[in-house]
């Protein structure tokens, strides 16, 4: 037998020798998977933005299914998957409260004063770090996008006024922008909730007066009246939702409209054009925020 023939028996003879190990450590080694967590996994949208706290949608549906998650952490999926989870865990379906991304910043290009004419990268984690960019208001929005860049469902874009418009139909509650902003800008509401303080200053009231038009100034008037819905944070009005009774705010005191309504009467615009039309505010869709 030639050498050839050696070679060929013994690399054959030593390829099912380790085939059949392979089998064999496959039966006995074999982790066996809980089917549920495929089913889990189709249950949910795809989309692995993190929105449910969990790397993916993957290890989502393996929490689901093996440490008893609840079924209504994915903002994505929504209703659909609430329900799917629900029949795969056998489990009552919670109803969905539709949550959207909302813009606590009203400091358009024509309300919020410029410190100096900024020219370079234009995202806003950049400008951020290089001196704030060119706004003077060292809390409001920077326009640069970076909120729209990671969106991933195509529900925001930069406005004319220089503010990002948030789309409530596409937004999904995914959380990409809120972690985008490096001013903490963007919130994760309940659809139906209307009332807001627009802003995140915390300047002194002068300060505050000077940088933006739409800034709330520290005064107080809506915490003060709010039965203790309100209260006053480093000078900014910070709302509690539990306790708030909107309509016993005194909205109409606040000089600077920081505080409101998302889809007010009377536009920004009365700002700076008394006799203005009736309107959004500005910024998202067709509501922003006020800084």
């Amino acid at each position: 037998m030639t050498a050839f023939a050696y070679s060929l028996l013994t690399m054959g003879g030593l390829g099912i020798f380790f085939a059949a190990a392979l089998a064999i450590a496959d039966k006995k080694l074999r982790v066996q998977e809980d089917p549920r967590i495929g089913l889990a996994l189709d249950a949910t949208p795809g989309a692995n933005c993190g929105a449910c706290g969990y790397a993916g949608c993957n290890a989502y549906a393996e929490a689901v299914v093996l440490e008893g998650a609840p079924i209504n952490k994915c903002p994505v999926g929504g209703q659909d998957t609430i329900n799917g989870l629900a029949r795969i865990m056998g489990v009552d379906a919670t109803t969905a409260i539709r949550h959207v991304a909302r813009l606590m910043c009203r400091g358009t290009a024509a309300l919020a004063r410029q410190k100096a004419h900024y020219e370079g990268p234009t995202s806003c984690a950049v400008q951020d770090l290089v001196s704030g960019g060119g706004k003077a208001c060292q809390w409001g929005c920077l326009g640069g996008g970076d909120c729209v860049a990671v969106c991933n469902f195509g529900a925001l874009e930069m406005g004319p006024d220089g503010l990002p418009v948030v789309f409530d139909d596409l937004c999904t509650a995914c959380g990409a922008c809120v972690k985008a902003c490096p001013r903490d800008l963007f919130e994760l509401h309940p659809i139906d909730r209307e009332f807001f303080v627009f802003c995140k200053s915390h300047d002194d009231p002068k300060r505050a007066k000077e940088v933006c038009d739409v800034a709330c100034t520290g005064c107080g008037i809506c915490a003060r009246n709010s039965q203790g819905a309100i209260s006053m944070v480093d000078s900014l009005a910070v709302i509690d939702y539990a306790k708030l009774d909107p309509h016993v705010i005194p909205i109409e005191k606040c000089k600077t409209h920081a505080i409101g309504w998302l889809h007010p009467k009377q536009d920004l615009a009365a700002l700076t054009a008394p006799a203005a039309g009736a309107g959004g505010a500005a910024g998202q869709t067709p509501a922003t925020g006020a800084d």
